[in-house]
């Protein structure tokens, strides 16, 4: 029987979703638990890859087992014995064509910034920290410039790894403020190794001043590999937040995503 699960996970003390062999990856505790529960080694696939510290509200993954489980117990199974840093959100059957990352027609990414003189403890593991002010509507601004179909590879790193393009669609980039909170929301087909982090961080030089807008354009039109003047946000802040399939819309951002 083949499963799509939903996993929300704090990345603070995970190396990133994939396995890893010299550190601990979420993917690894997730087959753990299902090799619990099934006997013998069972193998998650993943929609994407996240790095070391980087967070997930709608990680979504699919596996297959041989003792199928009804979706409601698989899910109280798995919580019962995963670590509280990783939850199943939601379980259900999947069809067999499914694939948690082949299928997937685009992702959302949200990253949150506290700016203000000094950052609260609690929100350290989940808050990137900031305290010169910010121009908010620079920031939209320079956003606006990352829509569309282009070639982001001075806004990404090297994954050390062949590449078939560099070319990706962002569907829309809102910057938004609530008091000293800025969340900035992209989605896009697909992204590039750290190419979200570098985008928000360039945006961090622009609302400080330190860029132009217009800057953006002039980078994506380049199209040459990333220099330091592309700053990589930290990965604290960084939320994959939600994976669209074909039953979701992922063109638009609306207010009560």
């Amino acid at each position: 029987m083949k499963y799509k699960v939903v996993i929300a996970y704090d990345g603070t003390g995970f190396s990133g979703w994939q396995y890893q062999e010299n550190a601990v990856g979420v993917q690894q505790v997730v087959e753990e638990v299902l090799a619990y529960l099934e006997g013998e080694p069972v193998r998650i696939f993943g929609s994407s890859r996240t790095d070391a510290g980087v967070h997930a509200k709608g990680f979504v993954g699919h596996f297959r087992l041989t003792k199928p489980i009804p979706p409601k117990n698989l899910v109280r199974a798995m919580n019962s014995r995963l670590p509280e840093s990783v939850r199943i959100l939601k379980a259900s059957y999947a069809d067999d064509r499914f694939d948690a990352r082949l299928s997937a027609k685009g992702k959302e990414y949200r990253y949150q910034l506290y700016q203000a003189d000094i950052l609260p403890p609690h929100l350290v593991p989940y808050w990137t920290f900031c305290h010169r002010p910010l121009d908010l509507k620079a920031m939209q601004k320079a956003a606006a410039f990352f829509v569309g179909k282009h070639d982001f590879v001075s806004f990404a790193a090297n994954p050390n790894r062949e590449l078939e393009t560099t070319v990706r669609t962002i569907f829309s980039f809102d910057v938004r403020r609530s008091g000293h909170k800025y969340v900035f929301i992209v989605r896009g087909d697909g992204f590039l190794y750290k190419q979200v982090r570098s985008m928000v961080g360039f945006l961090i030089s622009v609302g400080k001043g330190n860029e132009t807008p217009e800057a953006v354009r002039e980078l994506l039109e380049a199209a040459t590999p990333r220099t330091a003047r592309v700053e990589t946000a930290p990965a604290r802040g960084l939320f994959l937040w939600k994976v669209f399939y074909k039953e979701n819309q992922c063109y638009t951002t609306s207010r009560n995503t």
